[in-house]
């Protein structure tokens, strides 16, 4: 967790801590949640633990909850206020996961057929041919800590 000046640096901190302006549109004790300053669609939303923590790996279990929490009852606000059916939840976490902010965030992106926005994956169907490796490998670190 960073702690004084390093916190300090972190954008989202600061959009915690009321120090810069966001659109908020979710608050409660643990977690507040703001329209993206560069959306990809009408109500594109980021959901942050007020309480710094870097990824996923970093964030205590009450948080975690707290941001469940929170995604779903956005998610029902937004089906129920304003018929948006169709979302995307997307979390990176590590630059080589394409996280741009190193505090912790989710997207709520509503979606639509036609909108132009789209993750595509490449499917590696040989992978699939191994999941017996991969679970035994799995399995083996498990019984090692």
């Amino acid at each position: 967790m960073l702690q004084g000046s390093q916190m300090e640096r972190c954008i989202f901190c600061e959009i915690a801590a009321g120090r810069l302006p966001a659109t908020k549109v979710y608050e409660d004790e643990f977690v507040v949640a703001f329209f993206d300053r560069a959306p990809v669609a009408e109500y594109h939303t980021l959901v942050i633990p007020k309480q710094h923590a870097t990824d996923i790996f970093d964030v205590n279990d009450d948080n975690v909850r707290a941001l469940a929490s929170a995604i779903r009852t956005i998610c029902r606000t937004y089906r129920s206020a304003l018929g948006i059916d169709n979302l995307q939840i997307v979390c990176s976490n590590g630059a080589d996961a394409q996280q741009d902010v190193f505090h912790l965030h989710f997207h709520i992106v509503p979606r639509t057929r036609l909108d132009g926005q789209d993750i595509l994956w490449k499917p590696d169907h040989s992978i699939a041919e191994r999941f017996g490796e991969l679970l035994s490998r799995l399995e083996k670190a498990q019984e090692t800590r």
